[in-house]
């Protein structure tokens, strides 16, 4: 199991298309990817559903935390970051 924080630097947070994205990239792994709002202290959501992401209610210079578990969790961590880092 990995985890990581990661600062959301986009305009609009995790909303509609950013999250869309989000999810595309998290199901490229097959690995378990959770995510919470690290500001609201959030409870975990399931990284790869619309509804769970958009619940978060993620705002620009919010942090997340991502919980990832399985065989391919360091390549998730790497793509997901870098997909963040080049403000999707």
């Amino acid at each position: 199991m990995k985890k990581k924080q990661i600062i959301i630097a986009n305009e609009v947070g995790l909303h509609a298309r950013p999250a869309t994205l989000f999810i595309n990239e998290c199901k490229k792994y097959s690995s378990n990817i959770r995510i919470r709002n690290i500001n609201t202290d959030s409870p975990w959501t399931n990284a790869k559903s619309i509804l769970g992401i958009l619940s978060l209610g993620v705002q620009k210079n919010q942090a997340i935390e991502l919980e990832i578990t399985g065989d391919d969790e360091d390549l998730a961590i790497q793509g997901i970051q870098r997909l963040v880092e080049n403000d999707f």
